[in-house]
């Protein structure tokens, strides 16, 4: 009985180990690269429309536009008999001279002055500039985001990978308890704990596989769903953690994401277009000029051809834009609190990136320097004691345990690494792997300078 037990057991064993064999071969290998790269190659058009890049532009050709000149044509005396009893010199019947009818030509030009037209220029191009510099922003945003899914990923795949290497350890171990109580060295409670734990190890790996399916599905959604987005796995690629100021103070941290960062960027650009917007409400109040010109040829007035010039200016008498200068006021206002709310952020994310950065990097280092061997050496000397009956099987368990909490707990020190350098990249501002990649494509597909 209890060998047939043995061989269901190795059975069951070697079914598991086949299927999730078959599972893992189906998988894609990805890398963070690559990961971004599919991201931005089917989000980025997305992203650009979004931030309007190409409607600024077109605002920006629209303001410097200069008015249009107006162009009249007007025939007057359609009759069938027009000017009959006119004595005008244009008109000699006795002659045979006909009158016909009256022509007026005109032309009109709007004149801008005190400088409107520069100041609409300016400040589209501040607008301009601000949309290019929310899309830069954006793509040091979503790519931290594609970052997370993907180290998500990576993490579930660890903890799959170190599910597996349990169960692994738990076949082998009870195959030869299952030896050893043949053989009467252990008692059968003691291989049915033994037996629990490989079944629990079993458990942990089905959990660990589901994990890594959501994963899967969550980096796919991210990517908006390529081909073979439910088949992706995730490299085992750690960060090149290049000097990006990790050694600096957080005062030069702080001044640095501030000269670097896109979003305030934006808002200072925001502020510097409502000025231009300000200043251009005040200058209402100085009229426009539109100048007129025509000539006329009028067979019933005394002067066959006549030509004549005008001007004509609005008088601002009850509507002086007093309303339209409050309201850029306010605007302007508005924009200048938004950068120093925004600036307010930029301390706050800096500070909190780098004390993450800084804590999870000592983690790192604590478990490298010595942690992981201990606990492999642990584990590999209670099973060296069990195996020999010099330990029972409750520090065999508990050996086990600690193995894989310190394995797991490292795994997710890793992760954490990895996350906690991009963010605090991303809080200064800084374009690392494919940032900068993706905002140059977008330049070129914007055709923005």
């Amino acid at each position: 009985m209890q060998n047939k037990r043995f061989i269901y057991s190795a059975a069951l064993g070697l079914l598991g180990s086949m299927l999730t064999f078959q599972a893992y071969a189906q998988n894609v290998p990805l890398s963070i690269d690559e990961a971004l790269a599919i991201f931005y190659q089917r989000n980025l058009d997305l992203i650009a429309a979004q931030y309007n890049i190409d409607q600024s532009r077109a605002d920006a050709l629209i303001a410097a536009a200069i008015p249009n000149p107006t162009l009249g044509v007007q025939i007057s005396e359609l009759s069938n008999r027009p000017n009959m009893g006119s004595n005008a010199s244009g008109c000699n019947h006795d002659a045979g001279v006909s009158c016909g009818p009256a022509e007026y030509f005109s032309f009109s030009q709007l004149i801008e002055v005190a400088g409107k037209r520069g100041l609409r220029m300016q400040s589209s191009g501040f607008a301009t500039q601000a949309a290019e510099s929310d899309f830069r922003d954006a793509v040091r945003i979503f790519s931290n985001m594609v970052r997370d899914a993907y180290y998500d990923l990576l993490l579930a795949q660890k903890n799959r990978w170190l599910a597996q290497e349990i169960v692994d350890h738990y076949q082998t171990i009870s195959k030869a308890n299952q030896l050893r109580m043949n053989s009467g060295d252990i008692a059968e409670s003691d291989f049915l704990r033994v037996k629990m734990e490989a079944m629990r190890a079993q458990s942990d790996l089905d959990t660990a596989q589901t994990a890594v399916e959501q994963a899967q599905a969550g980096l796919a959604v991210i990517l908006r769903w390529p081909s073979d987005g439910l088949h992706f796995e995730a490299r085992e690629q750690w960060p090149d953690a290049k000097d990006i100021g990790q050694n600096l103070s957080k005062d030069e941290l702080m001044n640095k994401a501030l000269q670097q960062r896109p979003d305030l960027l934006a808002d200072k650009q925001r502020a510097a277009q409502a000025e231009k917007e300000l200043e251009l409400a005040r200058r209402l109040k100085y009229p426009d000029v539109t100048v007129n010109a025509g000539y006329a040829r009028d067979p019933s007035n005394n002067a066959l051809n006549s030509f004549f010039v005008g001007v004509s200016v609005p008088v601002p008498l009850f509507n002086q834009y007093q309303g339209e200068s409050d309201k850029a006021a306010v605007a302007l206002n508005q924009n200048q609190l938004a950068v120093e709310q925004t600036e307010l952020g930029i301390r706050n994310d800096v500070t909190n990136a780098l004390a993450t950065w800084n804590s999870a990097d000592k983690i790192v280092q604590r478990f490298q320097s010595g942690l992981l061997d201990d606990a492999l050496a642990v584990r590999n000397s209670a099973d060296l004691a069990y195996s020999k009956g010099a330990t029972g099987v409750l520090d065999f368990i508990e050996a086990q345990r600690s193995y894989k909490n310190v394995m797991r707990d490292y795994s997710q020190a890793m992760i954490s690494r990895a996350n906690a350098y991009y963010d605090l990249a991303k809080a200064l501002g800084e374009e690392v792997g494919n940032d900068n990649a993706a905002t140059h494509k977008a330049h070129e597909q914007a055709q923005l300078p």
